[in-house]
């Protein structure tokens, strides 16, 4: 197996923190930005192809940049993400670089469900710390309210888009195959 190079992993990652300000804007504009979590899917496609540190990079600048240019997320959401997306970049490029199954579909989704997981977590204990602050309530009931049950559409098209295009840049020679 050939490596990506650190430019590659510099240009796709790029590429990803555009597309972190890019998809949200013409996902919303179609009513389906909260619902799909846009922003979500160029995080887990750098962590699953160019490895953790530019799958955390990108977690963390790309919702700042999306903000800052956009102005979505709205800060408190956006104090809110930024842990869960950190975790989910860093997490599936961590995963991907030590689960080896033998077959790579199968890698890809052990590795995405594994970041989903640990970045709803890390996400859910940055919402308890943000609420705690305002005397609001905030359970775990609530927690996972927000963070599985009315993120199911998010979840299947992150599942389902991610894989595709990590498939689809290894078949396009983009990234190398890792078997």
């Amino acid at each position: 197996m050939t490596k990506l190079t650190s430019t590659k992993k510099i240009c796709i990652t790029a590429v990803c923190l555009a597309l972190c300000c890019v998809l949200p804007m013409a996902f919303h504009s179609i009513g389906l930005g909260s619902a799909l979590s846009p922003m979500h899917i160029p995080v887990l496609l750098c962590g699953v192809v160019c490895g953790g540190l530019p799958g955390l990079a990108c977690g963390v600048v790309g919702p700042i940049l999306s903000s800052v240019l956009t102005s979505m997320p709205p800060v408190p959401m956006l104090i809110r993400m930024i842990p869960e997306l950190a975790v989910y970049g860093l997490a599936a490029g961590l995963a991907m670089r030590y689960i080896r199954t033998g077959k790579y579909a199968l890698d890809l989704y052990i590795s995405l469900a594994v970041a989903m997981i640990l970045g709803r977590i890390a996400g859910g204990i940055a919402s308890a710390f943000f609420f705690m602050g305002t005397g609001e309530a905030y359970s775990i009931a609530i927690w996972a309210s927000s963070y599985f049950v009315t993120a199911v559409p998010g979840i299947v098209a992150h599942l389902v888009l991610v894989p595709v295009l990590a498939l689809t840049l290894t078949k396009a020679g983009v990234i190398p195959k890792r078997y």
